[in-house]
């Protein structure tokens, strides 16, 4: 029996896992690089052991440090949720030969599977060799890990070398494995999986199947059970499809078999031989606990002979830090407050306070809502994301309660190009409430006394300028005898906290919450201007400036001072998250200024280059 339990990760799957041990009676131990040292999970484990270090490669990706840090805390088994090692076969023997319980299939259906170009062997496919204009569009994908990092689509002949070179940096930063290969790209299909989970006597379960069409960058972000749509016929041949994927390797565990749908036709992608993000919407469907049956199965419990009854319908959203109107871009900063409403599932690895930083993933939260029916699921997903309260980094939010409610979405006739179709309708909606911008005035200005006495006079109206979205916005308000004042509307009531207007007769409450210059207003988020511009913020025209924090991975070839740039020309690259960012030339131009090297670490605004137009 395991009594004492270390996650070989962070996050949110860490503490997800530690809630089921907590739920066993078995004690949790945590491994915490110095980047997270005060995060969640490292506070709500039994146990913390510091890896000394921020950078993944020098913490949790190194294997030796994780197994002494096993031993040292007296745990007798390793969990090692997604990422990171969970699909790492060295890995795995490392915990058996130290005497430990490994929570996960055996080192050499890993080795069998961890590796896209060796798993498509052995379902009988093999990878693109020599790429001609025949083959395109392809993928450049990355041979371990997941997540959609290592992975490029390729239109372009010419563009393969640079997608090649730039998807084994991304891999190799976040896996410890440049290793890439090349399939073709199918154009709008669906993307679909299945969920097995197989025991040491025998028995593997396909536990139906999970749609997971909705992606930026290759990453999922909204996921489903059961795939809506699917024929029977369909449904049964990726069943057996899994099964008999999982049978050639003599799989044990939760493990996920993937295939890109198009029509009535399976191609099988790849098996991830752990636990996928995902993994909640398949456990509110099945009524089961994928990570207590893990520990069962290592254990050497037997699985029943059959799965349970599938019952509802489940989806999962992917909260990230980032903002979707500018390329996905990471936000760091100080989660100040993040609740929602109750009725739906959170599996977060934050809370009030946390500093949400460079060094990993911008997943905040996963938020799962179960129902009896696929539309009514997604009713309560898109209305708890919506009324949650989420003070901190931009976030999108917005985006996925729009993607939850797009016409395309709710009749079920999405496919991996969603947001190559709708991004720019979905990210691009303007800065909320009209009357936000005015409700943060009037709770700032509440209890302000008026500039000298009682006048005869009226005041001159009071200005405030906020930031939303990328928008300046400017109201005015007066100090009147009678209080505070607004054209056109009647303010009912102020106060720092909560401010009551009366629109065309209708009463309208906006929550308020400052913290410096931000300010959250119900769901919109604002940034308080000074009244002046500072003059000093100014730069020259064709300035690159950071538009996230991270650390500068690369510079283009041969790139200085003096050199001329076309227009869109990649010029530099920068690591955030575990992503490259590409920055690029604004205009056809010469490069009259480059202020970065490679391996310097940069802050959100700070100068990169200069391109001055030609």
């Amino acid at each position: 029996m395991i009594r004492n339990l270390l996650v070989a990760n962070r996050g949110e799957i860490a503490c997800r896992v530690f809630r089921t041990c907590r739920e066993s009676g078995i004690r949790t131990v945590a491994v915490y690089s110095d980047a997270d040292a005060n995060a969640l999970h490292a506070r709500v484990a039994d146990t913390a052991v510091r890896l000394p270090g921020a950078a993944p490669a020098d913490t949790y990706l190194d294997a030796g440090l994780i197994v002494k840090a096993a031993v040292a805390s007296g745990a007798d088994a390793v969990h090692p949720g997604y990422g990171f090692l969970s699909e790492n076969a060295d890995f795995a023997r490392a915990v058996l030969d130290a005497g430990l319980v490994w929570i996960g299939p055996p080192p050499e259906a890993i080795e069998a599977m961890a590796s896209k170009t060796r798993a498509k062997e052995l379902m009988g496919l093999a990878p693109l060799g020599e790429v001609t204009e025949a083959d395109l569009p392809v993928l450049v994908k990355a041979a371990a890990g997941g997540g959609g990092r290592g992975m490029r689509i390729v239109r372009r002949l010419e563009d393969l070398s640079a997608a090649l070179e730039s998807a084994r940096s991304e891999a190799a930063s976040a896996f410890g494995d440049g290793e890439v290969f090349v399939e073709p790209y199918v154009e709008n299909g669906r993307h679909v999986e299945v969920q097995i989970l197989a025991d040491t006597h025998g028995t593997v379960w396909a536990l139906g199947t999970r749609d997971c069409s909705l992606q930026r960058r290759h990453q999922k972000v909204i996921e489903e059970s059961p795939a809506p749509g699917l024929s029977e016929q369909l449904t049964h041949e990726l069943h057996t499809l899994a099964v008999r994927a999982a049978r050639a390797v003599d799989y044990v565990g939760a493990g996920t078999v993937e295939f890109l749908v198009a029509g009535d036709e399976a191609h099988f992608l790849e098996m991830n031989t752990r636990l996928q993000v995902e993994h909640p919407v398949t456990e509110a469907v099945f009524g089961i606990d994928l990570v207590a049956e893990q520990i069962r199965v290592a254990e050497g419990h037997a699985l029943a002979d059959a799965p349970p009854r599938a019952r509802g319908h489940a989806v999962e959203a992917r909260l990230y830090a980032e903002d979707p109107a500018r390329d996905w871009a990471p936000q760091t900063g100080t989660l100040h407050r993040f609740a929602v409403p109750d009725g739906v599932r959170l599996d977060t690895g934050f809370t009030d306070g946390d500093d949400i930083g460079v060094h990993y993933d911008p997943m905040l939260a996963k938020l799962v809502a179960h129902a009896p029916t696929r539309a009514e699921a997604v009713r309560k997903l898109a209305g708890a994301l919506e009324r949650a309260t989420l003070h901190g980094p931009v976030t999108n939010r917005d985006l996925l309660v729009r993607s939850l409610r797009h016409e395309e979405f709710t009749s079920a006739r999405m496919d991996t190009g969603f947001y190559d179709r709708h991004l720019t309708e979905l990210a691009f909606c303007g800065t909320g409430d009209p009357y936000d911008p005015l409700a943060a005035a009037l709770a700032d200005a509440h209890g302000r006394s008026r500039f000298g006495g009682w006048r005869n006079v009226p005041s001159r109206p009071q200005t405030k300028r906020y930031e939303a979205a990328g928008e300046e916005i400017e109201v005015h308000y007066r100090h009147t005898r009678a209080g505070l004042e607004a054209d056109g509307v009647r303010v009912v009531h102020a106060d720092a906290a909560l401010v009551v207007l009366e629109v065309d007769g209708v009463r309208r409450n906006f929550e308020v919450a400052r913290y410096d210059d931000e300010i959250h207003v119900n769901t919109t988020r604002l940034t308080a201007l000074p009244r002046f511009p500072d003059p000093t913020a100014q730069h020259a025209p064709g300035s690159l400036l950071a538009p996230m924090p991270g650390t500068v991975v690369r510079v283009a070839d041969g790139l200085t001072e003096g050199t001329a740039v076309e227009a869109g020309q990649p010029l530099l690259w920068l690591e955030a998250m575990k992503m490259e960012h590409k920055i690029t030339a604004p205009a056809t131009g010469t490069l009259s200024a480059l202020h970065v090297v490679p391996g310097q670490q940069v802050t959100v605004g700070s100068l990169l280059a200069v391109v001055q137009e030609t």
